[in-house]
């Protein structure tokens, strides 16, 4: 193991300790040793860029639309050497984070289902930088574990909670199968994710595991139009993403999950993701939504496949 990996080991460390996961230390430290993400070979210039935020602050709200923190330092370089920021708002002294997905819209839809949030205990799967577990505490949330493999955000997550420093909330770069046995959740988040999973009825099983009898997955992820129980495959990519492997209807989508042992199923959401909701900005850079549509008919990729249609469901694990 290099220097490096053990400096982010031993903050992953610190981390796990001081929060409210800390009983399970052991096991999600041994897993996270093993993560490819510790090896990034950007952390060396991440680390730099988050020791130069000072620990702290003189004030936070965590209940709106962009998360609100008054750090004792956070200089503009430092949160810019963190890019792209894929998820947010933060506002973070003077600084807007204007990230890529205006992630707000997102939780006022997935909110009225989350209302008896509070005291719970929540695993967010795939949640990048922490965006919606930071809303989950702050409606209430006794504890949230955001799991996501990718390195950048996992260091996106550091910088924020160095000024937060919440024990509630904990980010590890971890894939939901690699995630070891904890006490189960009382709820589990998977937005965006099933459609990258080459077994999705594999995924909402992995899902369930993690759930007490009767808690309530929440689920959001693309789907095709229509009602019959159908499955788009694409041969290549969709709207430009290489690993998409399987966009099923709601209905088919249903099917999975009552097979996969869930009940009270419930639609609360279906949109049309805009160009407007996911868009290129000054602190995510690169081509974004409106490139991965077909320029004369924003109903199609590019490669010719429906737009995203996104739909965002709530059932109950059976008891």
């Amino acid at each position: 193991m290099t220097e490096q990996t053990q400096t982010v080991l031993d903050i992953l460390s610190r981390a796990v300790l001081e929060s409210h996961f800390s009983r399970h230390a052991a096991a999600l430290l041994g897993a996270v040793e093993q993560s490819p993400a510790l090896r990034h070979g950007q952390w060396h210039e991440w680390l730099g860029a988050i020791d130069a935020i000072a620990p702290g602050n003189s004030g936070f709200d965590l209940t709106r639309d962009a998360i609100n923190i008054q750090a004792h330092a956070a200089p503009e370089s430092s949160l810019r050497t963190l890019m792209p920021w894929r998820k947010g708002p933060f506002q973070i002294n003077e600084h807007l984070i204007d990230c890529e997905w205006r992630s707000d819209w997102k939780w006022q839809r997935i909110a009225p289902a989350l209302e008896d949030i509070a005291g719970q205990r929540v695993l967010d799967v795939g949640g990048g930088n922490g965006y919606f577990s930071w809303r989950l505490a702050g409606a209430g949330a006794h504890s949230v574990m955001n799991i996501d493999p990718t390195a950048l955000f996992v260091a996106q997550f550091l910088a924020v909670q160095r000024m937060l420093n919440n024990p509630a909330v904990l980010t590890l770069p971890l894939t939901l199968e690699a995630l070891p046995a904890v006490d189960p959740f009382d709820h589990v988040l998977s937005m965006g994710v099933l459609y990258h999973r080459p077994d999705p009825i594999g995924h909402i099983k992995q899902l369930a595991q993690q759930l007490k009898p009767g808690g309530q997955l929440l689920l959001e992820t693309l789907i095709v139009p229509g009602d019959e129980t159908r499955c788009l495959t694409p041969e290549g990519r969709y709207a430009r993403m290489r690993n998409v492997w399987f966009i099923p209807s709601s209905r088919l989508l249903s099917v999975w999950l009552e097979r996969s042992g869930f009940s009270d199923i419930k639609v609360i959401d279906v949109n049309y993701t805009s160009i407007d909701e996911q868009r290129t900005t000054d602190w995510m850079p690169f081509e974004s939504l409106r490139e991965s549509l077909d320029p004369d008919n924003s109903q199609l990729t590019i490669e010719g496949h429906p737009a995203p249609l996104r739909t965002t469901l709530v059932a109950k694990k059976a008891r």
